[in-house]
Parts: structure tokens; C-alpha cells; sequence
């Protein structure tokens, strides 16, 4: 999902009629004091625990145990019903009916806090909350109450993985989280791309950022598991009986005919059509990536080496994060990404990183392997991973 996206627009939107629509600014609130577990140096307000999220999986993919004080600060963020908001300046005061809760948020840290280990019982109750908002149709909206769309539901697929939930039968009726998707698939008259919603004509409209998320979701991968498979050829056809996986197929059809010519993916925003969108365009690598391979990703993935470092550095963690998603997507070492540390860039932007060569102790694990040495007796290290989630 767009870096964008997950900021002020859509987490200051209000249900109004079944469909979220941003809310009137208001005048600016003193901005927050930052907590030192937290990831990035601006107003968390509209994205904290969305940013953190991302920051944990992109840290978890590549092998890296991030901060326990970054795990507590994300663990701190959830309500006692199971959900999170974007951010909750005092985690000591209870939620109340004041505190927007969202289902991406939630979605996004039942992921991370999934991927860490540890926090069982926190992903339980935050995939459970999810599935008590579930909309008729079998999707989510941004708020609970609204509309379904693409985005939306993608990531809360991701957060079903966490429980190993088959997809298809979390249901409202006869209705799944799949069902909510194809209704958002475009025919290949207009390209085979997902929509985000239906507008207020109900019309369907391609929208790069969601066909991404949509992609992946419907190939049965989420932020934990994206990785390059190769699943037919990149064309679109349109079936009587759309199957998840041709609307996979065709969203990735859309999304490889978006980024052919320039490389990159063009931003939607008023006044800015000619302009990239880096973020849009890493959701595109990975989308195309698990559903074409490698190859299919190659000519985004490329232009992004190239020219995406200094983006990052303005956008902060979440899009160093969907950077290192990008490169993990395709198999690409994500320390020499163009030339730049993906991974050292992302681990600045947070509390200091636990050392290699530190125990939970503090204690120096090369000094007690000398001395266990020295005394002529052997030391053994029993180490145990963190539990692996089960691949979709």
C-alpha cells in the first residue's frame, strides 16, 4: 500500500452513508512528543502503527530482531477489544469511543507483531476483532461500517494468514474476503486492474495502488510471504467464472502494461500525473513479482535502484520498508539495493538495533564462548528460532 495512503487521508476518514470519505481538517493539534520505540521522526498521528508495522515485518524478512522496545511500543498501541489505531498518544489511558480504530492498522499489526513471535495471544484477538467488522459483501473498509475496497481487505487476507484461516471460509453468509475482491476486478476492456471501490455512480476505476494489494491477496501471499513464483504468462482474459487467481493473473497483466514504457507507475494525485509514484511503484515490484516472477519485475525493480533512495529518505521508514519488501519480492539483496543499505537506512530511522553479539543479558556471547575456551570445557549454545508462520 502507498506510504501516502496510509497517512492523513484515509486514517482521518470518517464513515459518512457506507463510504469512507476524508474528513474536514481540522485546525493543527500540538504534534505529539515521540516515544523512543518508535520508528520515524514525524507526527505519528496518522501512521504510527502502520509505519511501525512495517518497519517489524521488513526487519523480520530480512533475519533481523528489531528493538524490543520498537515490539513493546506496537504491542502497547492495542485496544482492549483487539484492535489498534493508527496511534494512541497515551497507551496507559483506556480506548474509548473517541479513538478511531481501523481495520489496516489492526491488519498491518497482527502481521508484525505475528512475525516477531512472542505476542499469540495479541494476534488472536486482533484477527478476531477484524473478522466482527467483516462487511456482507466479505470485505473490509477502512473503517469499520465502510464500504469494502481493495486495499482494505488485502491486508486484513494477510492478517487471516497469521491463523492460518482459509481465506475462503471466513465468511458473512456465503460471502468471503475473495467474493469482496472479485466484485472490485475490471474486465480487460479496461485493462483487468482492481478498483478500489466503486465510485459514487458505482462505476469501477483501475487504481494502480489497489490492483497491487489486490494481486497479492488473491495469489494467497501477504507482506510475510511475498516472494517470486512464476505463475503463467502476464496476459488478461476475461472468464464467465473469475477464479482469484485469473483476476490475479489480470491485475499483474494491468500493472506489467503500467510500468513498460518508463518503468515506473504515475501518480494519481490531482496536478501530479506525470509525476512517479515510488511507493505505488514497490507495491507493483512485489505484486509482480509473486504473481510473474522475477523477470516480470525486473524493469520496476531496476528503476527503483535507481532512483528511489532519495524518496525514502523524505517518506522514512515505512517506505524503506517497502523498499526492502520490494528487493526480498525478488530475490534481491537488499543491503545493495543501487547501491544503497535498505536495511542500515530503516534500522536509523528507530531505537538503537540489539547487537549480534549481545544475549538477552547484555552479556557479550564471544566473551563467554572465550572463556568457556580458556577453561579447556566446551560451551554449547542452544538456540531456537522464532516460530515460522506456515506459508499460504
Amino acid at each position: 500500500m502507498n506510504v501516502r495512503r496510509s497517512a492523513a487521508v484515509l486514517a482521518a476518514a470518517v464513515v459518512i452513508g457506507g463510504t469512507a470519505t476524508p474528513a474536514v481538517a481540522a485546525s493543527p493539534s500540538p504534534k505529539p512528543s515521540l516515544p523512543s520505540g518508535l520508528y520515524g521522526s514525524g507526527d505519528p498521528t496518522y501512521d504510527g502503527v502502520w509505519r511501525q508495522s512495517y518497519a517489524l515485518i521488513a526487519l523480520h524478512r530480512v533475519h533481523e530482531n528489531p528493538p524490543a522496545a520498537a515490539v513493546e511500543w506496537l504491542a502497547g498501541q492495542q485496544c482492549a477489544n483487539g484492535a489498534f489505531p493508527a496511534f494512541r498518544a497515551n497507551p496507559a489511558k483506556a480506548c474509548d469511543a473517541k479513538l478511531m480504530v481501523d481495520t489496516n492498522s489492526t491488519a498491518a499489526a497482527a502481521q508484525a507483531l505475528s512475525a516477531v513471535g512472542g505476542h499469540d495471544s495479541a494476534v488472536t484477538e486482533a484477527v478476531a476483532w477484524l473478522k466482527s467488522v467483516q462487511n456482507k459483501d466479505g470485505g473490509w473498509g477502512y473503517a469499520p461500517g465502510g464500504a469494502s475496497d481493495a486495499n482494505s481487505t488485502s491486508v486484513v487476507i494477510g492478517a487471516l494468514h497469521t491463523q492460518d484461516l482459509s481465506v475462503p471460509e471466513v465468511r458473512v453468509g456465503t460471502k468471503s474476503p475473495y467474493d469482496a475482491l472479485l466484485k472490485l476486478s475490471l474486465p480487460c476492456a479496461d485493462g483487468g486492474a482492481f478498483a478500489y471501490q466503486p465510485d459514487k455512480k458505482g462505476e469501477l476505476r483501475a487504481n494502480a495502488d489497489a490492483t497491487a494489494a489486490a494481486v497479492v491477496a488473491a495469489s494467497g501471499r501477504d507482506l510475510l510471504t511475498a516472494k517470486p513464483d512464476i505463475r503463467g504468462e502476464l496476459t488478461c482474459a476475461d472468464a464467465p467464472d473469475l477464479t482469484r487467481t485469473r483476476a490475479a493473473t489480470n491485475g499483474a497483466a494491468y500493472l506489467a502494461a503500467a510500468v513498460a514504457k518508463d518503468g515506473y507507475l504515475k501518480s494519481a494525485l490531482p496536478g501530479a500525473e506525470n509525476q512517479p509514484d515510488y511507493g505505488n511503484t514497490a507495491d507493483a515490484v512485489v505484486a509482480l513479482a509473486v504473481q510473474g516472477g522475477t523477470g516480470a519485475a525486473r524493469k520496476p525493480l531496476e528503476w527503483l535502484k535507481r532512483n528511489s533512495a532519495k524518496w525514502a529518505e523524505q517518506n522514512g521508514p515505512a517506505a524503506w520498508a517497502q523498499l526492502i519488501l520490494a528487493a526480498e519480492a525478488t530475490g534481491t539483496d537488499p543491503r545493495d539495493f543501487g547501491g544503497t543499505d535498505l536495511v542500515e537506512r530503516l534500522t536509523a530511522t528507530g531505537p538503537t538495533p540489539v547487537s549480534a553479539s549481545q544475549d538477552d543479558s547484555g552479556t557479550s556471547v564471544w566473551w563467554m564462548v572465550g572463556a568457556g575456551l580458556a577453561a579447556g570445557a566446551g560451551i554449547g549454545f542452544l538456540l531456537s528460532a522464532r516460530n515460522k508462520r506456515k506459508q499460504p
